[in-house]
């Protein structure tokens, strides 16, 4: 692909917001600002990056617990994100959901969801519904390879296929669910194949390139907007943190990790801007110090934010009344 600058600016800003971001995020949660559960997104920032590029406003988006980066790239406000990382009422889901469940109507940004494979029987609803309605809309849903051996993954691309709703699922594979190495998990390890035995295209990309993730999903969206039917789309992925805050992450080496930060989507596409003449250290530094500006003024936000009143925790919460 011939790249264009300010579109190769765009995807490099897209994948700096969401790594300082996450990175101000683990500062956070070491110093007690951040509580509960944070499962940081780090490494994998190309495919948030290059996927929502494929999508419009119309357009549902449902990802995982692991959805800081789809939030940001969706364009979710940083300090909403991260007043509802706090807790606070300001944040995109009013400081109930917290890390794992940020939501955002206004962007049509449906999670966040906490449980395993939870996203994928709603995005073959929402895809329904839009079929339903004749409405030209596309539902993209993020999980990860995790979820491939769940049974939500079989019952919701059997369906999908079956009634050929306008679904786009997107695996990102960084081969470790939670602890679990893929092939300890799969005794077919080829997810395209899984996809493809329900009858729907199914395509392999390297989830660590943000143009090559970007030219797939955009494809693959058009093709499905056309009417084409579900497809899937594998990104081979890494996480270079471990699977939680709460991880001691023994389960891989410590040169594994250093193996495939050489492979990182930004450090890469970086010296590739550079070697076009893209991009010089001017253009480098001017990126990050906006970036930087982003994320303290979401912190700021977040910690000027309001807490519920205690006399509000019962409000949204239904319960059955006897007769």
């Amino acid at each position: 692909m011939t790249l264009d600058r300010a579109l190769a600016l765009d995807l490099l800003k897209q994948m700096l917001r969401i790594r300082r971001f996450e990175e101000k995020c683990a500062e956070l949660y070491g110093a007690g600002r951040i509580r509960g559960f944070l499962h940081l997104y780090i490494g994998e920032e190309a495919v948030a990056a290059g996927a929502m590029r494929a999508f419009g406003p119309e357009d549902a988006i449902l990802a995982t617990y692991r959805e800081h980066g789809h939030a940001l790239a969706r364009g979710i406000p940083a300090s909403a994100v991260m007043a509802e990382m706090y807790g606070k009422a300001e944040g995109c889901s009013r400081g109930r959901g917290g890390s794992m469940h940020l939501f955002d109507a206004s962007t049509r940004f449906y999670g966040g969801n906490a449980i395993v494979g939870g996203g994928l029987p709603l995005a073959a609803g929402f895809a329904l519904a839009d079929k339903m309605m004749r409405r030209p809309r596309v539902t993209a849903c993020f999980f990860g390879e995790g979820a491939v051996a769940e049974g939500e993954f079989h019952e919701s691309l059997n369906l999908a296929s079956l009634w050929k709703v306008p679904a786009l699922f997107l695996c990102e594979n960084n081969l470790y669910a939670m602890g679990t190495a893929l092939e300890r998990s799969e005794a077919d390890t080829d997810l395209c194949e899984k996809a493809r035995s329900y009858r729907m295209e199914a395509r392999s990309v390297d989830g660590m390139d943000v143009v090559a993730v970007m030219e797939a999903t955009q494809s693959a969206a058009a093709e499905v907007r056309a009417g084409g039917g579900p497809q899937f789309i594998e990104f081979r992925t890494y996480r270079f943190r471990a699977h939680s805050m709460f991880d001691p992450e023994l389960y891989r080496t410590k040169a594994e990790v250093e193996r495939w930060k050489q492979h990182c989507p930004i450090l890469t596409f970086t010296a590739r801007l550079r070697s076009r003449g893209l991009l010089d250290d001017a253009g480098l530094a001017k990126i990050e110090d906006e970036v930087a500006a982003e994320i303290a003024e979401a912190v700021a936000y977040a910690e000027a934010g309001t807490w519920e009143p205690v006399e509000n925790l019962a409000r949204d919460v239904y319960t059955a009344r006897a007769a």
